[in-house]
């Protein structure tokens, strides 16, 4: 009789056709009277303790009940609606599911109920840290001193085999772009961050099924990947491309992940060195791209955002700025690549050799007050 008394109680109260005073109108027995007041207070206004205090202990009827009468009564959560769970531990410590709704029209709801809610972050100068794709300790100033003109002269046969192939492959590129050195920049990001992926994914996949350490390599080819894939995100919000471009770019990723992940199966050396080659035209299109610049031809606008935080860049920053590291970046994957080509030359295995972390030879960078110097290549 008291479960039968409670649940329809409970079942007026949830569903907003009852008041306070029905409440203390309402004759129930001292047991379940204290109950029911608690339980409408947690209804209107639900706090931590709710279910905590809502047991079967307090209202007399098993939890199995309680859950099938809530769901099937209770409403919908609001837009302005918060709620937490507690849940009770050993150490009488108590952690649960919290939600916090933020202020504005398109916040979005944290869930730490997890414990892996991203911490509050902000830059030095104590604005809030904008960006989820790199943290301030990923970023960096890059090192401009690397030598622009070096060239790796082919002399073996497969050597003239990547040189020749990329030299075919910047055909048609000219032939599309033209003088449009963002757009050509843009295409030429989406196609150098594959080959660091699929590299890699190979050295991880290998490492996993040999149990054998990777040396770094894996380390490096990935931030390769990464760093390129920040290059355009920057050259995206340069150059708004249109859709027949993201078309593009869609069917030359499709054609060249799967062949250069057939490569890297067929021979490693060749395919470090066609990407070595890449990095060479890469460093040729960004310096046409800056001449045009200075010549005028390209109006040198605002580094974007993302660039500054990334680059570590002056505030008043320009376009000219941001190619000028992006061409430097190019110029140290163009000599990790050519390093791990001759490393499988000589007929090593990558893990032999120590691979050059941070996009290049002593680069340097400060995180968090530390100075940190990567790993030089070895001559």
């Amino acid at each position: 009789m008291n479960q039968l008394l409670a649940r329809s109680v409970m079942r007026r109260l949830v569903s907003g056709s009852t008041s306070n005073r029905f409440i203390s109108s309402l004759s129930l027995p001292s047991s379940l009277s204290s109950s029911a007041v608690v339980v409408w207070k947690e209804v209107r206004n639900p706090t931590s303790d709710s279910v905590v205090m809502m047991s079967d202990q307090r209202l007399g009827f098993s939890a199995g009940q309680w859950w099938r009468m809530m769901s099937s009564t209770s409403e919908p959560p609001t837009k302005n609606s918060t709620c937490s769970t507690a849940v009770r531990k050993e150490d009488g410590k108590t952690s649960g599911a919290s939600v916090e709704k933020m202020e504005g029209e398109d916040d979005v709801a944290d869930s730490s109920y997890w414990g892996v809610s991203r911490p509050k972050i902000t830059k030095e100068d104590g604005s809030v840290w904008p960006w989820n794709c790199f943290m301030p300790w990923e970023t960096y100033q890059a090192d401009l001193s690397i030598d622009l003109s070096k060239h790796h002269v082919p002399k073996t046969f497969l050597d003239k085999v990547a040189y020749w192939t990329v030299k075919l492959l910047r055909i048609p590129t000219d032939l599309f772009f033209k003088e449009k050195y963002g757009c050509r920049a843009m295409m030429l990001e989406t196609v150098a961050g594959v080959p660091g992926m699929v590299g890699g994914m190979l050295l991880h996949l290998r490492s996993l099924r040999k149990f054998e350490q990777s040396g770094g390599w894996i380390k490096a080819l990935l931030e390769e990947a990464e760093n390129e894939r920040m290059h355009l995100m920057t050259m995206v919000e340069i150059v708004q491309p249109k859709w027949y471009e993201r078309l593009l770019v869609i069917a030359v990723q499709g054609v060249f992940f799967n062949f250069y992940f057939v490569l890297y199966l067929l021979s490693p050396k060749l395919a470090h060195r066609v990407v070595g080659y890449l990095e060479e035209e890469a460093i040729h299109s960004y310096t046409l791209y800056l001449n045009d610049i200075d010549r005028g031809k390209i109006e040198n606008i605002p580094a974007p955002a993302i660039a500054i935080d990334y680059w570590r860049l002056p505030k008043d920053a320009t376009l000219k700025d941001v190619v000028t590291v992006i061409r430097a970046d190019e110029a140290h994957h163009r000599d990790v690549n050519h390093f791990a080509s001759d490393i499988h030359y000589q007929g090593k295995r990558l893990q032999e050799a120590a691979a050059p972390i941070d996009h290049g030879p002593v680069k340097t960078r400060r995180v968090n007050g530390a100075l940190l110097i990567s790993h030089e290549i070895p001559k």
